[in-house]
C-alpha cells in the first residue's frame, strides 16, 4: 500500500499495522477491495456478530434479470483457501433485496479466517474476519465507529479503520445510515449537492424499499466496503436506522398524519437492517427490536450490546412542549424531581436489564477483568451550560432554520437542567436501574462506548448516591457534524470552557472538533483509548493523528481515567 501522510506529533506506532494516504492519488480502499472486477459483488462483503466457533457471513448480489440465484460461500485460515474450514449453499432472492447472509460454524476460536462468496463464474472479493477467543486472552483490540452520514462527507474515517490489520472487532454504536431527504433544507441535503454525494433514494425512507435503496447506497461507498471486508463488525442500531428520535411508539421525525403508520415504517427499517447487516436474526418468537447481546472475549472481557430505541423506550421530552410549562422556581423543581425522575419512564424495559444483568455477572464469574458496554447515548450526568449569553438572534435564527425546537433549547439550557433529554439524563430512573443491575452483578471495570452526539467524550460515571459505577468514552462522528463544534458555540475550545467545571464534574473532556474513531486496547491491567482523527471528510486524501489518549485503570471496584495525553494544559487539570 501507499504510504500514509501523518502529522508530525503521529507516531510510527500510532496505528499498528495501518498505511495512509498522499500524493495526487492515495489508495482509499482496502486490498481486498481493490481488484474487485465484477459489479455482481458490487456491494462486497461482510462479517459481523463472531463467536467462539462462528460468525455471520454477508454480501449482496445484483441479479441483472432479477432472478434467483444460487450462492455458494466458503471460510478458510489462509486467503488462498487451501483449507477449507466451512462452505456451504445460500439463495440470493428478491424476498431479502438478494441479500445473502449465512452463519458459519465449527470454526476455531480466537483464529483469522478468510471468507467469499461465488455465484456463477463471479467471485466475490475476499474478507477478513477472527472468531472470539474461549480461553486465556491478554489482548484485544476494537475499533469504535457510529453516525456515518453519507452526504455530509467522505467516509475516511471507515477507510482509517479498514488500512488496520490489528483489530478484534469494530464495534459500531449506530447511525450506520440516515434516513432525511435529499431535497433543499433536508438535513445535509445541501452538503451532498457540493460534494456530490446526495443520498439515495432522494425522498425521506418510510418504506421497505425506500430502506433498501438508502442501506445499498451506503454499502456501495468504497471505504465502508473496505471496513467490511477488513474486519467482523459488532453492531447496534440508533435512532436514523428508522426516523430522528425514535422510541418504541414513534420518533420525532415521524408524522402519522403524513407518513402513516409508525409500527409500519419501523417494522420496515428493521427489515432492511436485518437484511443488510452482518447480525444474527432474533430467535424464533422473538420481537425483532430485542438485539440485545453479548460478546465473550475469553477470560479478558465482555462487551454488551444494548437497545434503548425500539423495544421500550418511553416518548422523549420534547422543548417545545416543555418549556412553556417551566414557568416558575416550583415549576421547575416539580419537573426536575417528579416528572423527569419517574420512575415509570424506561430506556431498556425489564426484560433487557435483567439480560444485562445476568451478562455482567456471567462475566464476573469468568474472571474478565472488564466490561464494555455498546450504548447509543450519553450516559453521564450532563448539565446544559446557559447558552443565551454566548448567541446572538441572528444565530438562534440560524439555529431555528436547523432545528425547530432550537429557541426552546436555548430557553431550557438557562434553567440548570439536563442538557440533553433524549440521552440518558432524560431518563435518570432507568439508568438507576442499570446502575443497580451492575452493581447487583457484581460487575467492576465498566467502560461505556458511546456514539450518537457526533463529539468526543471522556466522562465519569455517577449513581444518584454519589457513587462512582465507571467511565464513558463517546466516539466522534464518521461524518456527521458536531452540535458542539466552533460554529455553534463560537470558537474553538469553546464547548470545553461550556462543559466541563463545577456545573458538569463528571465530564472530564469534550471536543466538537475533527471526525474519527476511537482506538481501544484492552489488556489484563488497563484500557488504552486513542481518539484517532482524521484532518478533512471534504476529500478522500486526508491525514490521521491522534487527538487525545486516557488511560483506564481499576481502582478499588470501579473503572477510573489514570493517564491521559494530547491534552492542552487546561484539559489536562480537570485530570
Amino acid at each position: 500500500m501507499s504510504k500514509i501522510t501523518r502529522r508530525a506529533a503521529l507516531s510510527a506506532t500510532l496505528i499498528a499495522g495501518a498505511a495512509a494516504c498522499s500524493g495526487p492519488a492515495p489508495r482509499t480502499r482496502f486490498e481486498a477491495v481493490a481488484d474487485e472486477a465484477d459489479a455482481i459483488f458490487a456491494h462486497g462483503v461482510a462479517s459481523g456478530d463472531p463467536g467462539a466457533d462462528s460468525v455471520v457471513l454477508w454480501t449482496r448480489v445484483t441479479i441483472p434479470d432479477g432472478g434467483d440465484a444460487a450462492v455458494a460461500w466458503e471460510i478458510a485460515a489462509d486467503a488462498a483457501f487451501s483449507s477449507l474450514a466451512a462452505s456451504g449453499a445460500a439463495t440470493a432472492s428478491a424476498d431479502r433485496d438478494y441479500t445473502v447472509k449465512v452463519v458459519a460454524e465449527g470454526l476455531q476460536p480466537a483464529t483469522r479466517y478468510f471468507y467469499r462468496f461465488r455465484t456463477g463464474e463471479a467471485i466475490s472479493p475476499v474478507g477478513r474476519t477472527k472468531t472470539l477467543a474461549s480461553g486465556a486472552l491478554d489482548l484485544a483490540r476494537f475499533g469504535v465507529v457510529s453516525c456515518s452520514n453519507f452526504p455530509f462527507g467522505y467516509f475516511n474515517v471507515y477507510d482509517l479503520v479498514a488500512r488496520r490489520d490489528d483489530l478484534d472487532a469494530v464495534i459500531h454504536l449506530g447511525d450506520y445510515i440516515y434516513e432525511y431527504t435529499a431535497a433543499p433544507g433536508g438535513y445535509g441535503a445541501e452538503e451532498g449537492v457540493r460534494l456530490s454525494r446526495p443520498h439515495q433514494p432522494p425522498n425521506e425512507l418510510l418504506t421497505l424499499g425506500d430502506y433498501r435503496t438508502r442501506h445499498a447506497q451506503y454499502k456501495a461507498d468504497p471505504s465502508l466496503k473496505a471496513a467490511h471486508a477488513a474486519h467482523p463488525f459488532i453492531t447496534i442500531w440508533d435512532d436514523h436506522e428508522t426516523a430522528n428520535d425514535s422510541w418504541s411508539g414513534g420518533a420525532e421525525n415521524h408524522d402519522p398524519d403524513a407518513e402513516g403508520d409508525w409500527q409500519a415504517r419501523k417494522r420496515a427499517a428493521m427489515q432492511a437492517y436485518y437484511e443488510w447487516m452482518p447480525i444474527r436474526e432474533p430467535a424464533p418468537g422473538r420481537p425483532r427490536e430485542a438485539i440485545f447481546r453479548a460478546f465473550s472475549f475469553g477470560d479478558l472481557l465482555t462487551v454488551v450490546a444494548l437497545e434503548t430505541r425500539l423495544m421500550a423506550r418511553d416518548r422523549p421530552f420534547v422543548y417545545n412542549e416543555i418549556v412553556p410549562t417551566l414557568t416558575s422556581p416550583e415549576a421547575i423543581a416539580d419537573f426536575r424531581e417528579n416528572i423527569l425522575w419517574a420512575p415509570e419512564r424506561e430506556m431498556m424495559g425489564a426484560e433487557q436489564t435483567a439480560f444485562v444483568e445476568n451478562a455482567l455477572r456471567q462475566s464476573t464469574d469468568a474472571g474478565q477483568p472488564w466490561r464494555l458496554i455498546a450504548n447509543q447515548v450519553v450516559m453521564a450526568n450532563v448539565t446544559a451550560p446557559n447558552l443565551e449569553p454566548h448567541l446572538t438572534e441572528e444565530n438562534i435564527r440560524e439555529l431555528e432554520a436547523q432545528w425547530d425546537q432550537a429557541r426552546s433549547f436555548i430557553k431550557f439550557s438557562t434553567l440548570g437542567l439536563p442538557t440533553n433529554l433524549d440521552a440518558w439524563d432524560g431518563y435518570p430512573a432507568s439508568r438507576e436501574r442499570f446502575y443497580a443491575a451492575a452493581k447487583a452483578s457484581g460487575a467492576d471495570g465498566i467502560v461505556v462506548l458511546t456514539g450518537d452526539t457526533h463529539t468526543w467524550w471522556a466522562n465519569d460515571l455517577t449513581a444518584k448516591d454519589g457513587s462512582h459505577v465507571g467511565i464513558e468514552l463517546g466516539g466522534h462522528s464518521i461524518t456527521s457534524p458536531s452540535p458542539y463544534r466552533k460554529a455553534f458555540l463560537g470558537g474553538k475550545g469553546a464547548e470545553y470552557a461550556l462543559l466541563t467545571g463545577k456545573d458538569n464534574p463528571d465530564v472530564r473532556y469534550i471536543s466538537g472538533e475533527d471526525h474519527g474513531y476511537i482506538a481501544l486496547t484492552v489488556t489484563r491491567d488497563q484500557i488504552d483509548a486513542q481518539f484517532i482523527a482524521v484532518d478533512t471528510i471534504e476529500a478522500p486524501q486526508y491525514e490521521a493523528f491522534e487527538k487525545a489518549a486516557f488511560t483506564v485503570r481499576k481502582s478499588g471496584r470501579a473503572a477510573q481515567f489514570a493517564g491521559v495525553r494530547g491534552l492542552t494544559l487546561k484539559e489536562r487539570a480537570v485530570f
